[in-house]
């Protein structure tokens, strides 16, 4: 059975509801099958021994998914090679694709859930009645346990930057 939460999320401040396994700091970090952009599967353990930030975002196209996606490309280059960021999105790879050559993303890895939402209902972050993912911010240790998790209240807002690569860099 699909677990279902309200009260934590608005989208232009009409509530919605959250589907899938809720995902927290001190959690083991849930696996995944999501795609890159040339259709090939990523997983979880396919970034093993690298800290991760999973910005999850509902699509590339929009105002703040393509602010955050860009912020988090520029942060990158302050990180290092120990940390990999994602964006994960129910955006299709060919869009994603598009989306990272006119915008010049380099840094960040976009991956598409768009198949099964196996990343979504893994973290607890599917949107039941967008189909989309919310946005939220993960991080991962090198170890798999999450260290930063953060579910953003009112969706058409930006994350906390600042939380996420806090909890990065002491993850490094």
């Amino acid at each position: 059975m699909t677990t279902e939460r309200t009260g934590i999320i608005t989208f232009k401040g009409n509530g919605l509801t959250l589907l899938g396994t809720p995902a927290g700091v001190g959690d083991k970090a849930p696996s995944f099958n999501v795609l890159a952009n040339d259709l090939s599967p990523r997983t979880l353990g396919d970034y093993k021994s690298k800290v991760v930030i999973i910005s999850a975002v509902p699509s590339l196209d929009t105002g703040v998914c393509d602010m955050e996606t860009r912020r988090f490309n520029q942060e990158a280059a302050n990180l290092g090679e120990d940390v990999k960021i994602l964006t994960v999105s129910c955006d299709l790879p060919f869009a994603q694709a598009r989306w990272c050559g006119a915008a010049g993303v380099q840094a960040v890895e976009t991956l598409s859930d768009h198949k099964d939402l196996s990343f979504g209902m893994a973290y607890g972050v599917v949107i039941k009645e967008l189909r989309l993912l919310t946005r939220a911010v993960f991080v991962v240790d090198r170890n798999g346990t999450i260290t930063h998790a953060q579910i953003v209240p009112e969706v058409t807002t930006e994350p906390d930057y600042a939380g996420a690569i806090a909890a990065a860099k002491k993850a490094i």
